[in-house]
């Protein structure tokens, strides 16, 4: 495995990247306040088996990546003109068109989960000739379609943590909320994911602004039903956070894509659907290199 750094504007992006080096480059964009270390070993190593070169990265805001208190710009979010201030969807896509950069590679397979799905979306929309195929994994194309449960905002509304003890517990409560309730689940694993995000780079002032950037995203339907490129839409039956509508809805918008969805499955990447969605992601990927 290799880190690097990423540049985008005043923007440092940090990423590693693992796999064979002549494997097939694959962009994975992880979701709302989540660092790389959320995407799950197994999931990364069941791509790698199937030939892929796999890369992930700190979203801005989030991680080892550039905080926008570090530049030195003010860290509440602030209403003007009827907009928030900090940053867009497109500036994410961008920042992950960046990591492409770094990499040296001139396009890749780009799959995202959540927020990772939109800023997928968005980047196939805005940069086509960088993206191979589009997997979009518990998402929506806007966030009115598939809206959470009412029940799920006071969980995700706790205050911020003040250790990373305190990280630990919070986002093991989070995942109990909204993972897969038909699966089991790795409670320590995300424990110690949250342990070590919290040591990577704790900043809730930094959610607050990715979650601006989803909530003034406009629909992306139009530009999706313009979008050329093999898509893969991977959703949970019964997730409560983004529900199935927003899988179907964008499946829907994406000419010719393919909607799989797993029943138990919430908003997660549950340890035995592993094998099954890298077997989807391999089986884009190929269909994705026949219509090249």
């Amino acid at each position: 495995m290799a880190a690097g750094i990423a540049r985008h504007g005043r923007m440092k992006i940090a990423y590693e990247v693992e796999g064979p080096a002549d494997g097939v480059p694959l962009l994975l964009i992880m979701g709302l306040g989540l660092s790389e270390l959320f995407w799950p070993e197994g999931f990364r190593e069941s791509l790698v088996e199937r030939g892929f070169r796999v890369a992930r990265f700190d979203n801005r805001d989030v991680g080892a990546s550039t905080h926008l208190t570090e530049l030195g710009l003010p860290s509440p979010l602030v209403l003007v003109g009827g907009h928030w201030w900090g940053y867009a969807l497109p500036d994410m896509a961008d920042d992950a068109v960046a990591v492409l950069d770094a990499l040296g590679w001139p396009s890749a397979h780009v799959a995202g989960v959540s927020l990772g799905g939109m800023i997928a979306q968005t980047m196939a929309c805005r940069h086509p000739a960088r993206v191979r195929s589009l997997t979009s994994i518990s998402s929506t194309p806007y966030t009115r379609i598939g809206r959470p449960y009412p029940w799920i905002a006071g969980v995700l509304a706790m205050p911020p943590a003040r250790d990373r003890e305190a990280a630990a517990r919070q986002m093991a409560r989070v995942f109990r909320v909204i993972g897969s309730p038909g699966y089991p689940r790795d409670d320590e694993w995300i424990r110690e994911a949250a342990r070590r995000g919290f040591d990577r780079g704790h900043d809730p002032n930094g959610v607050r602004r990715q979650l601006a950037a989803i909530l003034s995203a406009p629909d992306r339907r139009p530009e999706l039903r313009q979008l050329r490129k093999p898509t893969l839409v991977v959703h949970g039956e019964v997730d409560p956070l983004v529900r199935i509508a927003g899988g179907r809805a964008t499946a829907q918008a994406v000419p010719d894509a393919r909607l799989v969805t797993y029943p138990g499955m919430g908003h997660d990447l549950p340890g035995p659907l592993h094998p099954a969605i890298a077997d989807e992601i391999t089986y884009l990927a190929t269909k994705a290199g026949q219509s090249a």
